[in-house]
């Protein structure tokens, strides 16, 4: 008992300055959602205290540890959602689907367009790379910190996505597998109720009656958001501090310009031509989904609100995005599959001295697009995808090394593409459905999210 006690009191010594600033934060953002200031300003604002915080805490050497362990919290209540999530989603959007036939079509233009938005990114990555040579005077220093990522075989990619032991995947939150045993169930059901629809009533009044009580869990958690993204972005902040990224400057520039870039010109000009909406108007829209995969930095975590996003602000039919987002967040990767591993092999080359042809940025570009697909629901995904195409290339997979200390810096640009990417595949494919309700989408009707409430 006596050692508990000498616990607490060290951590309270340690890390009362820190816990101090992050109470009385903490106390603000719950005073501005008392007083209903909107759920983004105050997720916008929350990132900004975060990271004014984490640099204070980092110059004067602050212990941050109470504040990555709410951060930490915040992120294990989500990973809680996910699983159950994806489970009931799959399954009530495509049991709600009558046709296989249609079940087929939606998903061939689903990842169709992930493939193809991807190459996009991975095209004006490189182009954007090509422009800022961020290579350009970077020592040629390895961090000691660096461990080389293995890159794992077709056929174990494969293995991966095929569930053997659906709670064993479950427990082990393997996203991918729960994915398709759930279409498995789903497309099972659907069978059996066009034959005996008495047989799965059941069991379809069960998943719908779990999706409801699964939307309320998610509506608890997603209050909890401001919170989260100020201790995630504060404990980042405290670790990394400006020092750290100075000599890197360039890459993060060349990054964010791409990433811009590729939202600008393939979101906005999907939107604006494909599904003919106002893209101003869209992304006002969507600006919860962006705010929250900015700062949390995870396309799982930002899952639920993306949900939201798409049925209540979008006004895409619930079975389009219960399809379309979980697929999404697995398997699209416009940031990570696409844009970084573009950026990081003309970095790389540039700073080993490896000269480059028209057929290798070829080969950047379809291998991008190949690897974003293939790592589906693998850890660290950009970092796999980025792994592989610099072995495509030929080019010291050690060079991964040199960006290691920039890369939460630029994975929340990363996260917010590649979730705003679902959102703009889901208005597409729902529109091309006819499942989007053009009329409410301009008349600015959007449905009750409860993200304002405390």
């Amino acid at each position: 008992m006596g050692s508990v006690n000498n616990n607490l009191v060290t951590a309270f010594q340690t890390n009362w300055v820190s816990l101090l600033v992050s109470l009385v934060i903490i106390g603000l953002l719950y005073f501005l959602a008392k007083k209903r200031v909107g759920f983004g300003n105050r997720v916008l604002l929350a990132l900004g205290l975060g990271l004014i915080a984490g640099i204070f805490f980092n110059t004067y050497k602050l212990s941050a540890v109470s504040v990555s362990t709410i951060g930490t919290i915040y992120v294990n209540l989500v990973k809680m959602l996910v699983i159950p999530l994806v489970v009931v989603l799959v399954i009530n959007s495509i049991t709600s689907i009558s046709s296989l036939g249609h079940l087929r079509k939606i998903g061939v233009k689903t990842i169709s367009l992930f493939f193809i938005t991807t190459g996009i990114a991975a095209l004006i990555g490189l182009i954007v790379a090509l422009i800022f040579d961020p290579g350009s005077g970077i020592a040629q220093e390895i961090p000691k910190t660096f461990k080389p990522r293995d890159i794992p075989t077709f056929s174990q990619v494969i293995l991966d996505l095929v569930p053997s032991n659906p709670i064993g995947d479950m427990a082990g939150a393997k996203v991918v597998p729960v994915l398709v045993f759930s279409i498995f169930v789903a497309i099972a059901m659907v069978q059996v109720g066009s034959k005996k629809p008495e047989v799965i009533q059941p069991v379809k009044q069960f998943i719908e009656s779990f999706a409801q009580v699964m939307h309320q869990v998610t509506k608890y958690i997603i209050r909890l958001t401001p919170y989260g993204v100020y201790a995630l972005i504060g404990a980042m902040a405290a670790k990394y501090g400006l020092e750290t990224l100075a000599p890197l400057v360039k890459v993060i520039l060349a990054t964010y310009v791409a990433l811009l870039a590729h939202f600008i010109i393939t979101f906005g000009g999907l939107v604006t031509f494909v599904a003919k909406v106002n893209p101003i108007k869209f992304f006002r829209k969507a600006y919860p989904t962006i705010a929250v995969a900015f700062t949390t930095r995870s396309s799982y975590v930002t899952l639920p609100v993306n949900m939201e996003v798409i049925t209540k602000r979008l006004r895409v039919s619930p079975r389009i995005a219960s399809f379309v987002a979980p697929l999404g967040a697995t398997m699209n990767m416009n940031g990570c599959g696409g844009v970084w591993p573009a950026v990081v092999a003309i970095f790389v080359a540039r700073v080993y001295n490896i000269p480059l042809g028209f057929s290798e940025y070829i080969l950047i570009v379809l291998v991008s697009m190949i690897s974003s697909i293939g790592v589906a629901g693998v850890p660290g995904p950009a970092a796999i995808s980025t792994t592989v195409v610099l072995t495509a290339l030929g080019l010291p997979v050690e060079g991964l090394g040199l960006v290691l200390a920039i890369d939460a810096v630029v994975d929340m640009g990363r996260t917010a593409v590649n979730a705003t990417g679902t959102t703009v595949c889901s208005l597409i494919v729902a529109n091309s459905e006819g499942e989007f309700d053009r009329e409410s989408f301009n008349r600015d009707e959007e449905d009750q999210m409860e993200l304002n409430a405390v």
